[in-house]
This record gives C-alpha cells, sequence and structure tokens, in this order.
C-alpha cells in the first residue's frame, strides 16, 4: 500500500517558500541531488494543496516551468481544494475533502509514494495521523519569512526517526519516518 510522504525544499531558517509563497528563490538552489533523483520514480501520486498547484513556480520563464520536480515526473495529482476550477487539467483531479483525495492518490500510487506538496495539506494529513515519512532538502540560504515547513502554533510534540541523511552540490538532505504524537 502506498505511503504519504512529504517532500520540500526548505531554506536554513525553516521555510519552504518566502513571503507571498514567493518560489523565486529556490531557482539558484535546484541542481544535482542523488536521493532526489533516487525518490522521483518512486513517486507514484501527487497530492497538492490548492495555493502550492496555483501558486508561484520555481522554474518559471523555463522549460520546466508548470512540470512537478522541473519535469523529472509526470503522473496524476489529486488537489485538495474547496474550489476547483471549471477547466479541466490533464492528470489533475480535484477534490473537496482529505479523505477522499488520500484514497484516490493512494490508489492511484499503488505500492509507490504519495508526495504531498505544500505546508497546508502536510500539516493537514500529521494532524489526521496519516503522514508517514517527511523528505527535506536544506538549501544553503535564509530567507527570513514566508511559508514555514510545518506551522501548527500551540500544536503537539511529533516524534520523529531519521532514515537517512545525505549531501549533495548544493543541498543537505534528511529522510525521516513519522513516529507519532
Amino acid at each position: 500500500m502506498a505511503k504519504l510522504l512529504y517532500s520540500a525544499s526548505m531554506s536554513l531558517d525553516g521555510f519552504i517558500a518566502g513571503p507571498g509563497g514567493d518560489m523565486s528563490w529556490l531557482a539558484e538552489h535546484v541542481g544535482p541531488n542523488p536521493a532526489v533523483d533516487e525518490l522521483v520514480p518512486r513517486i507514484g501520486a501527487l497530492l497538492v494543496g490548492r495555493r502550492t498547484f496555483g501558486g508561484d513556480d520555481p522554474y518559471k520563464g523555463r522549460p520546466e516551468e508548470g512540470q512537478a520536480f522541473g519535469g523529472a515526473w509526470s503522473g496524476p495529482q489529486f488537489v485538495l481544494t474547496h474550489h476547483a476550477p471549471e477547466i479541466q487539467v490533464p492528470d489533475v483531479t480535484f477534490v473537496g475533502d482529505l479523505d477522499t483525495a488520500v484514497a484516490a492518490a493512494k490508489a492511484a500510487a499503488g505500492e509507490r509514494y504519495v508526495n504531498v506538496l505544500g505546508a497546508d495539506i502536510a500539516r493537514q494529513c500529521l494532524e489526521a495521523g496519516i503522514l508517514d515519512e517527511i523528505f527535506v532538502s536544506f538549501a544553503p540560504v535564509l530567507l527570513g519569512d514566508g511559508v514555514r515547513l510545518f506551522d501548527h502554533p500551540g500544536g503537539s510534540t511529533v516524534q520523529l526517526e531519521r532514515l537517512s541523511l545525505t549531501s549533495a552540490p548544493d543541498a543537505t538532505n534528511i529522510w525521516l519516518r513519522v513516529l507519532g504524537r
């Protein structure tokens, strides 16, 4: 059965996007990363938050714009939203509730990962107790403000287990298993 994996690139001070969801900061840090290259073929479906789906793209203005993992991955995407667009998007299903979105994404992923993209949807999955793993690629930059990897003031402590720690030319990666609260 598919596992839910939240993956993100993050600044050293804990932000996955700059103010207003700005992703331009990431463009200069996207480069060779063997851990990401190994992860991508293990992804069977994406579970994406609406803001992430319609938000800024680190590949803006480049041929890879609008493509998951810069075009290295393609497949079914499930976008959690209460306001689906009227125009259909190929390989994208808009879903109105978390349980339905997760079930559909897991069915589509088969034995591979459902990759969660977006801080708010990752937080919802964590709170629901359904997030299995977290992969973070730390970029050598301090953003100072923006969207945090996880933001839940007053939230409870979540225990994690390190599965791996690797480095790439412009990143340090940590892969964690969610043990629970």
